[in-house]
């Protein structure tokens, strides 16, 4: 018991500036508080702005979705017009193939 009351003691003396050791280090313990203030303070203000994300720098930026979507409308809008161009082409050789089967007879028969 004798050993823990110096010990007890000293952190009593020390303890009573409840400030953390790197401020009691620096003597700059006012500074220490205003930039602390000064970092809720943005903390704060970044809660309001940008809600439960907390920070910009962890929002997805929207011109990636906007691209994407970009892509994805132009996929749709070729695999219509591909669509569109073998059934045209269907049709064309259906006519083709009609006209011909037409002439075919009138060619035999003369």
């Amino acid at each position: 018991m004798t050993d823990r009351a110096p010990a007890e003691a000293e952190r009593g003396a020390s303890g009573a500036d409840a400030a953390p050791l790197p401020m009691r280090r620096t003597g700059q313990a006012e500074r220490y508080v205003l930039q602390a203030a000064g970092l809720r303070r943005r903390q704060l203000r970044a809660a309001v702005l940008y809600g439960s994300a907390r920070s910009w720098r962890q929002r997805q930026p929207l011109w990636i979705a906007a691209m994407i979507g970009v892509i994805a409308a132009a996929v749709i809008v070729a695999a219509i017009a591909v669509a569109n161009a073998f059934e045209k082409q269907r049709q064309a050789d259906a006519e083709r193939e009609a006209s011909q089967s037409v002439q075919a007879p009138a060619l035999i028969g003369s």
